[in-house]
């Protein structure tokens, strides 16, 4: 199928981890003509279009440049396609003290993070029509201020924040927005994140896969929930955030991490 009226899902972030495995769950969806793959890595993009067939059509894209962003804007009006899911997956995180970052990787953060989450969903909601849905990974990062990642937590808590109200405001058009928040994911972020510094995040409690989380996510936003949260540990955690105060839940976190 060629030309305006396209069924397509977008996925940033989507040359591994979760955003990989979003690929793959929505390649089973019979209604969608093309899946959109958005990662700054064209050869993983690549290697991800060869691995998955012609349904993948690759964008290599830095979205913390919000003139890639514009230019994504300006192919949106050009084809004109019937957007059915928009998953922004892409970010970036480091796990140390504040000092261990220079401020372009802090400011890149929060503009991967955050910036293009929003700027994404601003260009791409004109093409999704009632029914569709759009899903934002934040983390269950979100739930707690959490001490050498300062930055990374409160972008996730911005991302959880910022769909729960955008969910409200889209139900008019009967668009879904569902902020995910899963536990740690074993996949090249989390090794990427982990710098060596001398006082940092080394031990992830309640690791997921990333499958499951793709799987549990999907068929929580098609429920039309606003958030999704997968594994026990987790949902635990997310109870636990809202019922004890953070001050002594910070110390938990930082006796943890041995800090």
């Amino acid at each position: 199928m060629n030309g305006p009226g396209k069924k397509i899902a977008i996925v940033t972030g989507a040359s591994g981890g979760l955003g990989k495995e979003f690929v793959k769950l929505l390649l089973r969806e019979e209604n969608i003509d093309e899946i959109w793959a958005i990662a700054k890595n064209e050869e993983k993009l690549i290697r991800l279009q060869t691995d998955c067939g012609e349904k993948i059509k690759i964008f290599p894209t830095d979205l913390s440049n919000i003139k890639a962003i514009e230019d994504f804007s300006f192919y949106l009006k050009e084809h004109d396609p019937d957007i059915l899911f928009l998953i922004n997956n892409a970010g970036f995180a480091k796990f140390c003290s504040y000092n261990d970052l220079s401020i372009e990787e802090s400011v890149n953060m929060i503009d991967l993070n955050c910036s293009a989450v929003v700027a994404m969903g601003l260009v791409c909601i004109p093409y999704i029509k009632a029914g569709g849905h759009i899903l934002n990974i934040a983390s269950a990062a979100a739930f707690l201020p959490l001490p050498y990642q300062n930055i990374y937590s409160s972008t996730k808590a911005f991302v959880r924040n910022y769909s729960r109200a955008l969910n409200i405001e889209l139900k008019e058009k009967a668009i879904t927005v569902t902020a995910v928040c899963p536990g740690w994911i074993n996949t090249p972020l989390l090794e990427k994140a982990q710098i060596g510094a001398p006082k940092a995040t080394r031990y992830f409690a309640g690791m997921v896969t990333a499958g499951k989380v793709a799987h549990k996510a999907l068929k929580d936003a098609k429920k039309r929930k606003d958030m999704s949260i997968y594994g026990s540990f987790t949902k635990l955690f997310h109870i636990v955030s809202k019922l004890l105060p953070q001050s002594l839940l910070i110390k938990i976190w930082l006796r943890q991490q041995k800090l």
